[in-house]
C-alpha cells in the first residue's frame, strides 16, 4: 500500500480501506476476503489485515461462510431486524434529547442541517451527504448524554452505515431524507418528545419502504 501513514497503525489503515471498498462496491455481498493476497498484494504481513478483518467481522461487514471470510450479504429480514432495532433506540433517543439538550446541542444540530441543505444545493460529493446524515443521527445520539444508549447502537453502526448507502439510491432521496430530518428536528426545538419520537419512527419506516423497494432483488 503506497499511502500508508507510518503515524497511523497499519491495521486500522486497512480497516478503514477493506470497509469503504466494501461500501463502494468493490467487494460485493458474498465476495471472499483473502488475507494473504492482501499480504502479498501490499507487501505487509498479515497481522494488521488480520486485525482489521476482526474489526469488520465484530461490526457485522465480514461473515464466516464455509471456513471463509466473506463480505455479509443482506437479506429483508436481516434489514428490517437492524431497522427496527433502530426505531427502538434512537426514538428513545430522541425523548432524552428532546427533554435534555442544551440550546448550544440544539444549535449545533441546526447547523448541521443547514450545511446539509447547502451540499444538496450546491450538488457535492453525495459521501459528504451522507456524512452528514450520519451525524445529523449522531449528534441526537450524543445529546442524551447516555453512553450505555449509545453503545448499543455503536454495535450496529456497520451494518447502520452498510444500509444507510443503499437507502441515498434513487431520485430526490437527499431532499427526502433532509425533510424527514428537518420535522423530528422541528419537534426536538419545541420540546415536544412524543412527536419527535414518532416522526424518528416514521423516519426510518420510511427508510425501510424505500429499500425494499429500489432493492427489490438484493433481498430475499
Amino acid at each position: 500500500m503506497s499511502d500508508l501513514k507510518k503515524q497511523e497503525p497499519y491495521y486500522i489503515q486497512f480497516y478503514h480501506m477493506l470497509k469503504q471498498m466494501i461500501f463502494d462496491g468493490k467487494y460485493q455481498p458474498g465476495d471472499r476476503i483473502n488475507e494473504t493476497y492482501l499480504a502479498k498484494k501490499y507487501n505487509v504481513s498479515k497481522s494488521p489485515i488480520r486485525e482489521a478483518i476482526r474489526i469488520l467481522e465484530k461490526e457485522g461487514l465480514l461473515i464466516v461462510e464455509n471456513s471463509k471470510m466473506v463480505v455479509y450479504e443482506p437479506t429483508l429480514k436481516d434489514m428490517k431486524d437492524i431497522y427496527h432495532c433502530r426505531m427502538a433506540l434512537e426514538s428513545f433517543a430522541v425523548r432524552l434529547t428532546t427533554k435534555f439538550a442544551s440550546d448550544a446541542q440544539l444549535e449545533e444540530i441546526s447547523k448541521i442541517l443547514n450545511e446539509t441543505e447547502k451540499t444538496i444545493k450546491e450538488e457535492q460529493d453525495s459521501n459528504k451527504i451522507i456524512t452528514l446524515n450520519e451525524k445529523f443521527h449522531s449528534l441526537i445520539l450524543a445529546s442524551t448524554e447516555n453512553e450505555r444508549l449509545q453503545k448499543q447502537v455503536q454495535d450496529l453502526k456497520g451494518l447502520i452505515n452498510y444500509f444507510r448507502i443503499l437507502n441515498f439510491q434513487g431520485e430526490g432521496r437527499a431532499e427526502t431524507i433532509l425533510n424527514q430530518h428537518r420535522k423530528i428536528f422541528e419537534f426536538i426545538k419545541v420540546r415536544d418528545h412524543e412527536q419527535a419520537a414518532a416522526e424518528m419512527i416514521r423516519h426510518l419506516e420510511m427508510d425501510v419502504e424505500h429499500l425494499i423497494s429500489v432493492l427489490p432483488d438484493n433481498f430475499e
